[in-house]
C-alpha cells in the first residue's frame, strides 16, 4: 500500500529472504542501499533545507542507513551557497543514532552508519556510553532502578536489590568514572588517561557492554546527552533511581549534574526540550501518542513540571507501573528547584560557550 511500492514494487523497501518486509527499526524499513531510494533521501534532504531554510538534520536509526548514502547527504548540503541556493550547507548540521542492530547488523549487506563506521566523518552519533553511566543500566532495563552517577549509586542507594552489594556498586560507580571520562573527551577512540584501577589507557580500551567506549576520531563525531526524546526524561530516570525520600532541592541538583556531563562534553551536546525546567512526562518512556496531557512543556513553574500527571499508557508502559504508582503521589517539585536548575542549566551554556576549552577541534588538543 505505500506510494513507493506501488512505483517500483519490491524496490523502495529492504526484503528479507522470504520476500517480507524487513521492519527491525519498528516500522516497515527502506531500501536506501538500492540507487534510487539513496537518491530519494539526499534529494529530500537539499529540498528541505534549499526550500525551506531547515538548518539542521537528524536521522533516526542511522545505523539502517549506508555510510556511502549519510557522506552524500553531507556532500550534497556542503554544494549549496548562499549565493546560489539561499543557504550555507556546510553550516547545517547532520547528525544521528549509529545503532547496530537488524537484518542489517555488523555491516551484513553494506557498510553501515553506525558508531563505529562513522567516526572521521564530522557527523556525529549519539553516545550512549556517558549516558548510561550517569543515569545508571541501561533504557531498557525491566528494572528502572539501576543507579548511576549522578543517581546516588553507592553514595546515595536506593534499596532496589538490582543494584547489588555495596561493594559492587562502588566498583561500577568507578567505571561509570571511566566511562564518563571517556564521554567528556568527546568518546575519542585514542584518548589517553589514568583510569580508576590507576592503569594508563585508551578510550578505545574502556569497556562498554562487550564494545570500546571511545570510537571517536575526533570532537564532533559523538553527541553527548543525557535524555533525548526517546524513553524517559531526565527527571523521570531519576524519579525511577534516586531514593524516594530524596528532597526536592537535591532532585534539581542531581539533574543539574547530569547534564553538565553533556553540556561540558567536547563535541556536540544534545538536551531534550524543557531538561532544565526539570520536564516529567509523568513517567511516559515512549510519548509520541500520548498527547499535550503528558508531552507539554510547563513554561510556567507554578503549573509544576508535569509529574504526577497520572499513570502513562499501557501500551508501552504498563510493565514499569508497579514501579511508578508509589511515586507518583510522593514526588514534588516547585518555583525554587525548577527556576534554580534553569538558572545553573543557563550557567553551563554560558561556560560551554564562552570558554574555548569546551568546544576543542581536534583529538590533539583535548589529550
Amino acid at each position: 500500500t505505500s506510494v513507493l511500492d506501488r512505483i517500483v514494487p519490491g524496490y523502495y523497501q529492504r526484503l528479507l529472504a522470504d520476500g517480507s518486509v524487513a521492519n527491525s527499526t519498528c516500522c516497515a524499513n527502506t531500501a536506501t542501499e538500492n540507487a534510487m531510494m539513496g537518491k530519494l533521501v539526499v534529494d529530500s534532504v537539499v529540498t528541505w533545507a534549499r526550500e525551506y531554510k531547515v538548518d539542521g538534520f537528524r536521522f533516526d536509526l542511522m545505523g539502517h542507513h549506508p555510510k556511502a548514502n549519510i557522506l552524500a547527504v553531507r556532500k550534497a548540503l556542503d554544494a549549496l551557497t548562499v549565493e546560489k541556493d539561499g543557504v550555507d550547507g556546510k553550516k547545517i548540521i547532520l547528525y544521528g543514532e549509529g545503532w547496530n542492530f537488524g537484518e542489517i547488523a555488523d555491516d551484513a549487506r553494506f557498510v553501515q552508519a553506525t558508531q563505529k563506521n562513522m567516526a572521521g566523518t564530522g557527523i556525529a552519533t549519539f553516545s550512549d556510553r556517558a549516558r548510561d553511566a550517569v543515569r545508571g543500566g541501561g533504557p531498557f532495563d525491566a528494572d528502572p532502578g539501576v543507579q548511576g552517577f549522578a543517581s546516588g549509586l553507592y553514595t546515595d542507594p536506593n534499596p532496589d536489590a538490582a543494584n547489588g552489594t555495596p561493594a559492587q556498586q562502588k566498583a561500577r560507580l568507578l567505571h561509570y568514572q571511566d566511562l564518563i571520562k571517556v564521554g567528556l573527551s568527546g568518546n575519542l577512540a585514542d584518548y589517553t588517561f589514568t583510569d580508576t584501577s590507576g592503569t594508563r589507557v585508551k578510550g578505545s580500551q574502556v569497556d562498554y557492554n562487550g564494545a570500546p567506549a571511545g570510537y571517536a576520531a575526533a570532537p564532533g563525531d559523538a553527541l553527548a546527552y543525557a535524555d533525548a526524546h526517546d524513553n524517559e526524561t531526565l527527571f523521570d530516570a531519576l524519579a525511577f533511581k534516586l531514593p524516594a525520600s530524596t528532597s526536592a532541592a537535591d532532585r534539581a541538583r542531581m539533574q543539574v549534574l547530569a547534564m553538565a556531563t553533556a553540556t561540558l562534553s567536547q563535541g556536540p551536546a544534545l538536551s531534550q526540550a524543557g531538561t532544565d525546567l526539570l520536564r516529567s512526562k509523568s513517567l511516559d518512556r515512549n510519548s509520541y501518542d500520548s498527547g499535550d496531557w503528558f508531552n507539554a512543556i510547563h513554561w510556567n513553574c507554578a503549573d509544576g513540571n508535569g509529574f504526577g500527571r497520572g499513570l502513562p499508557p499501557a501500551a508501552d508502559n504498563r510493565d514499569k507501573w508497579p514501579y511508578a504508582r508509589p511515586l507518583l503521589t510522593r514526588i514534588g517539585v516547585g518555583c525554587p528547584q525548577i527556576e534554580g536548575a534553569s538558572a545553573a542549566y543557563r550557567d553551563l551554556l554560558k561556560i560551554r560557550t564562552t570558554e574555548r576549552a569546551f568546544s576543542l577541534d581536534t583529538a590533539a588538543q583535548v589529550q
